[in-house]
C-alpha cells in the first residue's frame, strides 16, 4: 500500500543505538573509539562485575554488553549472515583504502574491497570484523537515489510490488 502524500504519517522518531554483545567490553570500546571516533558517553553498573557501556559518535550510540555465552552460530563471513537479523553495521568514510591502511592489522578483512561504480559512481566498500567478529562495513561514495525523494510505503507493506514513489499511479 502506498500512502497518498496527504496521508503520510508524521512521526518524531530518531535512531537510538545498536547493542553489541562483546567478549571483552574494553577491547571492543578501544576498537570503536580508535577507528570510528566513538567516545564513552555513559557506563551503567549492573552489579556482579557487569556493566553496560554506551559509546557515542555524533547522534549515534553503540551499547556494549558483556556476552554471557559463545554464539551458537558459525562466525559470519563476507558481508554478514544470510539469516534474518542484523547483517552488519556500516560507516561512511572519505576513502576506504586509506581507512583500511590507517587501521593496519586491526582491519581484519572479511570481504572486498569492491567498487560498485556500475551502480553508483565512486561507491567502494570493504567489510571487516571487529574484535568480537561483528561484520563492519566501511564504505565511500554511497548516495541516495534522488528519484526516490518522496518514496513512502505503508507500515503494513512488505512486498516490493506494494511500494512506489508518492504520487505514482
Amino acid at each position: 500500500m502506498v500512502f497518498p502524500e496527504s496521508r503520510i504519517p508524521t512521526m518524531n522518531i530518531s535512531f537510538a543505538h545498536v547493542a553489541l554483545n562483546c567478549h571483552d567490553i574494553a577491547t571492543t570500546e578501544a576498537f570503536y573509539t580508535k577507528h570510528f571516533g566513538f567516545r564513552r558517553a555513559r557506563s551503567v553498573d549492573l552489579g556482579g562485575g557487569k556493566q553496560i557501556v554506551f559509546l557515542k559518535s555524533g547522534d549515534v550510540y553503540l551499547e556494549l554488553f558483556q556476552a554471557d555465552a559463545l554464539s551458537p552460530y558459525e562466525q559470519p563471513k563476507n558481508d554478514g549472515p544470510a539469516w534474518p537479523g542484523v547483517r552488519h553495521i556500516a560507516f561512511q568514510v572519505k576513502d576506504v583504502d586509506a581507512k583500511l591502511a590507517e587501521m593496519g592489522s586491526d582491519a581484519k578483512l572479511s570481504f572486498g574491497p569492491f567498487g560498485f561504480d556500475s551502480f553508483i559512481p565512486g561507491w567502494r566498500t570493504a567489510w571487516i570484523t571487529d574484535p568480537d567478529g561483528t561484520i563492519v562495513e566501511i564504505s565511500q561514495g554511497f548516495t541516495d537515489d534522488a528519484t526516490l525523494i518522496n518514496y513512502r510505503t505503508s507500515p503494513e507493506s512488505s512486498r516490493a510490488s506494494d511500494t512506489a514513489p508518492v504520487g505514482a499511479a
